[in-house]
């Protein structure tokens, strides 16, 4: 592939970059370059940190895919929409999207989707196939997956680009003190505990719109959306602004009223059909143990 930095791409890194235009993995992208380079201007380089100039041409020889190992499993799942291009599924919370060093069950979102579809993307390999972007274990909702290459492409692009909208619905600990705002603070491996992310100055820019939608006193239910996607993001906001998700112990949530995890649900996706372009939008409800949570919450104010 060969792709040319635009204005907006001036002091990306060049792995950023190249992730953005493939639809790849920053990682995969990261092992590639340093591994078998990249053309920069004429000029192979290994280097994967370089910050691009605007004008600057890259050209780069993805890598193959490796083959296909992760085992099927007869695990049920919510299919939402499905055509010969992309699936979007309703999560179940607890699952988690794909494995990993640290996770190895056969019991991944992964497992059941090459069971239910019939074909999968082969971009980011055998461990996540069809994967565009993910959900924490114990986030509820919307998730796309790509059936072919060219539709991660363009998907993974559309949320590189933000064109793409992932609306979230999520209790939170605390009153809000104002209806609406936007956070925009750097989010980084958490220099305390690195298996945690946090706000760390001169980490990567992360940006999430809120807007409360009801209040219960001592809890706050709000409506989220992310313009920017990293890791833990919405969790990590929430928490920097003293009002974790109700769940979530990880980042200082409340686990009084729900011990079962972050209650928080991706609960509208819009996005640009890979083939046609036209706009789609998908929405699922909140799942039920949220539902109760919240009938306690109204009842408790009556």
């Amino acid at each position: 592939m060969r792709a040319t930095a635009k204005d907006s791409d001036v002091g990306k890194r060049l792995d950023v970059f190249l992730s953005e235009e493939s639809g790849l993995s920053r990682s995969a992208v990261k092992n590639a370059v340093e591994k078998t380079g990249v053309l920069l201007n004429g000029v192979l380089r290994f280097k994967s940190g370089i910050e691009l100039k605007e004008g600057d041409v890259a050209e780069f020889t993805p890598p193959e895919p490796e083959p296909l190992t992760t085992e099927a499993a007869d695990i049920p799942i919510d299919v939402v929409y499905e055509d010969a291009n992309y699936a979007v599924i309703n999560k179940a919370r607890g699952m988690v999207v794909h494995q990993a060093a640290s996770y190895r069950a056969n019991d991944t979102l992964v497992n059941a989707l090459l069971f239910r579809l019939k074909d999968l993307s082969s971009i980011n390999g055998v461990i996540r196939p069809g994967i565009v972007h993910r959900l924490d274990k114990d986030t509820t909702g919307l998730i796309v997956v790509a059936k072919n290459d060219d539709a991660h492409r363009s998907l993974a692009k559309q949320i590189a680009e933000k064109s793409a909208r992932r609306i979230y619905t999520a209790l939170t600990d605390g009153n809000f003190a104002s209806d609406s705002g936007r956070i925009d603070a750097p989010i980084a491996r958490s220099r305390r505990d690195r298996k945690k992310m946090a706000v760390v100055e001169g980490g990567r820019r992360a940006v999430t719109d809120y807007e409360v939608l009801e209040r219960f006193g001592d809890y706050t239910l709000v409506r989220f959306e992310l313009e920017t996607g990293r890791t833990h993001q919405i969790r990590v906001h929430s928490a920097y602004l003293h009002h974790p998700v109700t769940g979530d112990a990880v980042y200082g949530g409340s686990t009084a009223l729900f011990k079962g995890g972050q209650l928080l649900h991706a609960g509208r996706l819009e996005l640009a059909d890979p083939a046609t372009g036209e706009r789609k939008v998908f929405e699922c409800p909140l799942p039920q143990d949220f539902l109760e949570v919240l009938e306690k919450l109204r009842k408790r104010g009556r």
